[in-house]
């Protein structure tokens, strides 16, 4: 049965929010710190629906806003209400991201700009040529599906998490007994390999637990599992595809034996905030690391819906104001186990919204966006990449609404965060096919 667009933002929310089990093996946890050594991880945080960049960060010089003003009408912030950036002064994040603007101003987090799914550096006068460009622009199932796999058309079976595990999780797991990465929020492409397999966790859900076998086998494999996870931590044990099963109950004894000498992290997260559930999920998998022999780590989350084509100012503010705190309680998790400096967190999202709002208050999709890096390894309080010129009809307008044209490849976003995770330079081309097309695969953000 096939999924039409809204069906699929629907569906991709609800994963998002961790409502959607995924059929994969998938513990959780919550235990002793460990010392950071060598370990490194990534935390994808994906903004499903296409968030609104324009309203996200805005200019706040005099000629800057003004034209903001003019152009988003009924979507402009009041330029008193914008937090201004200390060492940017020259920009604004939206209200609702205070903890945002700390981190930056703090220099623990950064801004990449007009960042989009790329396949080759291009121009306005090359997309209306439509020379090279990616399949299906403006769409939201195959924009996440590129973001994801960070490759020129959605239909690959591996996104580029899986293919960096592909590649070297035999270097730097090769002890492990648990998979290089973990998504909370349900299968994604982005965690596929072809040669590694992810597990999938579902915070606070034990009794949503779902299986893929028949009712006689489900029922006394649940049984099981829940007797193997019967810990105060109420988190979930969904079960393996059939071929894994056995895997997922190999990982969901060593999750259990590892939580058995728990000291909870103090940071506290927010309450009723979905995303802060997911990256609680996560940080308590880092803090058990090393018993479970693992060095380096992926992880996928995500929270939506960004498609805001009407009433768009309380939706993306009150999706905005989740972000915010749970993202500073994540921070604020990896500095009580001292892993600040070896885990990056990075927002992605299938692209950003017109710049001129349309008839019902809200705005329409279009193409590159503004992204968040946050992390003490990161060269914070800077932004990267080129900020585009906001004029309709513009040089960096793809047509007359304000879909600008990205100016860096998704990636090279991709490509950068590799890079500091330990993917050699001799290494990308395979995990990234048309890097070579790019000038730079090193943004130096981190």
């Amino acid at each position: 049965m096939g999924v039409n667009r809204r069906s699929f933002i629907k569906y991709a929310s609800l994963a998002a929010a961790g409502n959607a089990a995924a059929l994969r093996p998938f513990g959780a946890l919550n235990a002793l710190a460990q010392s950071a050594s060598s370990y490194k991880a990534l935390v994808c945080v994906f903004l499903y629906g296409g968030n609104d960049a324009n309203n996200t960060l805005i200019q706040f010089d005099t000629a800057g806003y003004a034209n903001y003003a003019s152009v988003r009408g009924p979507l402009a912030i009041p330029q008193s209400q914008l937090l201004q950036l200390g060492p940017l002064p020259n920009f604004a994040l939206n209200p609702n991201l205070p903890d945002i603007q700390t981190l930056f101003n703090n220099k623990n987090a950064a801004l990449v700009a007009n960042v989009g799914t790329l396949i080759e550096p291009t121009t306005k006068a090359q997309y209306q040529a439509g020379t090279d460009l990616p399949t299906n622009l403006f769409s939201h199932p195959d924009q996440q599906l590129e973001w994801q796999n960070a490759a020129p058309s959605g239909a690959t079976a591996t996104g580029w998490a899986g293919r960096i595990a592909d590649t070297i999780n035999g270097s730097y797991n090769s002890g492990a007994s648990v998979p290089m990465i973990a998504s909370v929020a349900g299968d994604t492409l982005f965690c596929n390999g072809s040669a590694s397999t992810p597990v999938s966790v579902s915070p606070g859900n034990l009794g949503g637990a779902q299986c893929s076998e028949g009712t006689t086998e489900c029922g006394a494999q649940l049984a099981t599992a829940q007797a193997l996870l019967s810990f105060d931590s109420g988190l979930t044990l969904v079960q393996a595809d059939n071929s894994i099963t056995g895997n997922a109950y190999n990982y969901a004894q060593t999750l259990v034996a590892a939580t058995k000498s728990v000291t909870p992290l103090k940071t506290m997260f927010p309450a009723n905030n979905g995303l802060a559930a997911q990256l609680q999920q996560i940080a308590q998998i880092i803090q058990v690391r090393a018993a479970l022999g693992v060095s380096r780590q992926i992880f996928f989350c995500g929270i939506g819906n960004f498609d805001t084509h009407s009433n768009q100012l309380a939706l993306q503010n009150g999706l905005l104001a989740s972000i915010s705190p749970a993202l500073a309680a994540f921070y604020n998790a990896t500095v009580e186990m001292g892993v600040q400096s070896a885990v990056t967190s990075f927002t992605m999202s299938d692209f950003s919204r017109t710049f001129q709002p349309n008839s019902n208050t809200g705005s329409d999709h279009a193409w590159g966006s503004h992204h968040i890096v946050m992390g003490g390894a990161v060269n914070g309080g800077q932004m990267y990449g080129t900020f585009p010129t906001l004029h309709l009809a513009g040089p960096d307008d793809s047509g007359t609404n304000g879909r600008w044209v990205p100016s860096t490849g998704s990636v090279q976003y991709a490509a950068t965060l590799a890079s500091w995770f330990g993917v050699s330079a001799a290494q990308m081309p395979a995990i990234f096919p048309n890097i070579g097309s790019f000038a730079s695969a090193n943004l130096g953000f981190v």
